[in-house]
C-alpha cells in the first residue's frame, strides 16, 4: 500500500531540451524554449533541463529527436516535439490537486499581444528606409493594443478604472503569459539595440507587465541574458539602407 501510494507521489520524469547560447551550454535566445521551461517551474514539478548545442548536436539527441531543433521534451520515455500540444499535454497532464491549473480564466487573454512579435519582426527584418516609419507605426500600434488590454478591467476585477493586475489574466501567471513574455523581452531587447526603439513610457501598461515580470524566478531564471538576444539577431536585425 506504501509502495503504491509513494509511486503515485512521485512526480513523472521529465526532461526538457532547449537550444543552448554561444557557449554551448548556457540558455539561448529561444522564446518557445522559455515558454515551455517557464511552465514547468510553475507546474512546480521537479524535471531536468538539458540545453543543446546546434552546432554540435550530440549523436544520442539526433536518434532520441531526428530532424527536431530544440525545444522538445520528453515526459516518462515519451518523446514530444510540438510546443502548442506540449502545452496541452502538460496541461492535462500536471493537473490539480498536486499541480496547479495554468490556462487562463479569460480566454481574451490567451490572444492579447498576439500580433507583437509578427509586427517586430518586420520592423526589425527590414532594409528599406522608405517603409522604416510604417513599419514602425504598425509595432507602436500592436503594443498599443496589448497596452489597452492589460489596463482594462477584465470581469472579475472589482475596481473601477485602470487595471492595476500584475500579468495578463490577473495577478498570477498563466499559460498566455508563458506564450507573450518570453517574445516581448526579445522585442525590448532587440529593438533597442538595433533600431534604438524603446517601447514608449505612455504604455503604462506594457512597463508595468514586464517590471512585473521581472521580479519572478520564474521569467528571470529561465530567460536568455540580454547579450545573448542581441547576439542572436546580429545577422537577422538588417541594417537600414542609405
Amino acid at each position: 500500500m506504501t509502495d503504491t501510494a509513494t509511486e503515485e507521489e512521485k512526480d513523472p520524469d521529465i526532461e526538457l531540451f532547449v537550444k543552448a547560447g554561444s557557449d554551448g551550454e548556457s540558455i539561448g535566445n529561444c522564446p518557445f524554449s522559455q515558454r515551455l521551461f517557464m511552465i514547468l517551474w510553475l507546474k512546480g514539478v521537479v524535471f531536468n533541463v538539458t540545453t543543446v548545442d546546434l552546432k554540435r548536436k550530440p549523436a544520442d539527441l539526433h536518434n532520441l529527436a531526428p530532424g527536431t531543433h530544440p525545444p522538445f521534451l520528453t515526459f516518462q520515455g515519451e518523446v514530444l516535439t510540438d510546443v502548442n500540444k506540449i502545452e496541452e499535454y502538460l496541461e492535462e497532464k500536471l493537473a490539480p490537486p498536486k499541480y496547479p491549473k495554468l490556462m487562463a480564466k479569460n480566454r481574451e487573454s490567451n490572444a492579447a499581444g498576439n500580433d507583437t512579435f509578427a509586427k517586430f519582426s518586420a520592423y526589425v527584418k527590414n532594409t528599406r528606409p522608405d517603409k522604416h516609419r510604417a513599419l514602425e507605426k504598425s509595432l507602436d500600434k500592436a503594443l498599443a493594443k496589448l497596452d489597452e488590454y492589460l489596463i482594462s478591467p477584465l470581469p472579475d476585477e472589482v475596481q473601477t478604472g485602470e487595471s492595476k493586475r500584475k500579468y495578463l489574466d490577473g495577478d498570477e501567471l498563466t499559460l498566455a503569459d508563458c506564450n507573450l513574455l518570453p517574445k516581448l523581452h526579445v522585442i525590448k531587447v532587440v529593438a533597442k539595440k538595433y533600431r534604438n526603439y524603446n517601447i514608449p513610457s505612455e504604455f503604462r501598461g506594457v512597463w508595468r507587465y514586464l517590471d512585473n515580470a521581472t521580479k519572478r524566478d520564474e521569467f528571470t531564471n529561465t530567460c536568455a541574458s540580454d547579450a545573448e538576444i542581441e547576439l542572436a539577431y546580429k545577422d537577422v536585425a538588417k541594417r537600414l539602407g542609405k
